[in-house]
């Protein structure tokens, strides 16, 4: 139901019947190990942060191209939440719960991001939440977390009655503004630098630099955002903060994506990225109508069935 970060796996909507492949973030292992070493940085400074700043919503300034968007700050960074976990997880409504050992080589995979026990992110999670929540239901499990995380291990032998504890304590606020804190954080928070940077102003062009940071990750290797970043700069001759336009600098973007998701560095990939690509055309949709500010309602249709974001 998440996305993969080696390997493919078979996403299944809430009912349970299948639906596409859904390959997400790549990350290799040099990132993965950056991770997990900065897991106390990043827990000490979520739990610093008062409220649940980092949660949708609470990132900096999102502006059209044109200006200004007629959307807040929330309303956007909420409405690109809903378009990244229809990409991921095949509905709009954010999958706080979600928890499955999906036999890919990353142990389980659970949470609004697909946060895995081998990858180091869902290890940041259940810190940071322990670290404000010290009793809770997945607290004892941060030992066995350390242990596969460190070690990139896919087991799950030792997190017997993981599944039931992480949806219980789903059930908690904070454990849902955690999560999205730690999104915020490893993938929404670079992807808006990068926006920033490259003088990407428009609400839709965020939305696609974060599910590229979702997708391929924000590690500076040959299929990293950065990295298509600088591709589609180099091709474009500048980007929109050099005058470029914005929404041709997207398509160039999205097309170089298209061809790292078809032609992937590495050959373990290449599989699942290329059934990925509906993401991308769901995205160019949106360039096509037009709706730089992600003005909703509006529907995107990666996988054949239109879903619709209403922010």
């Amino acid at each position: 139901m998440q996305r993969t970060l080696f390997l493919s796996r078979e996403a299944r909507p809430a009912g349970g019947s299948p639906r596409r492949p859904a390959p997400g973030r790549t990350r290799f292992l040099a990132v993965l190990g950056a991770v997990v070493a900065g897991a106390a940085l990043l827990t000490a400074a979520l739990f610093l942060l008062p409220g649940g700043a980092g949660s949708p919503g609470t990132a900096g300034p999102t502006g059209s191209a044109a200006g200004g968007s007629a959307a807040s700050d929330r309303d956007v960074d909420q409405v690109i939440a809903q378009m990244v976990s229809v990409f991921e997880n095949g509905t709009p409504e954010v999958q706080y719960a979600y928890v499955e050992d999906l036999d890919d080589g990353r142990g389980y995979t659970a949470g609004r991001a697909g946060f895995c026990t081998a990858c180091g992110d869902l290890l940041t999670v259940v810190k940071s939440y322990t670290a404000r929540v010290p009793d809770n239901p997945i607290a004892g499990y941060v030992p066995a977390l350390t242990e596969l995380a460190a070690a990139y291990d896919d087991s799950t032998g030792k997190l017997d009655g993981f599944a039931d504890a992480w949806r219980t304590a789903a059930a908690d606020p904070v454990f849902r503004q955690v999560q999205d804190q730690v999104t915020d954080a490893l993938y929404v928070a670079p992807a808006r630098k990068l926006a920033d940077a490259d003088g990407i102003r428009s609400a839709l062009g965020l939305a696609i630099l974060v599910d590229t940071a979702v997708e391929h990750g924000t590690q500076d290797g040959p299929d990293g955002l950065p990295s298509l970043v600088r591709q589609t700069d180099a091709d474009m001759g500048g980007s929109p903060a050099g005058g470029i336009d914005e929404t041709e600098w997207l398509r160039d973007f999205l097309d170089i994506r298209r061809t790292t998701l078809e032609n992937p560095s590495s050959s373990a990939t290449s599989e699942v990225w290329s059934e990925s690509v509906g993401r991308v055309d769901a995205l160019d949709a949106l360039l096509d109508d037009g709706n730089l500010d992600l003005a909703t309602p509006f529907t995107v249709n990666p996988w054949g069935e239109p879903q619709t974001i209403t922010g």
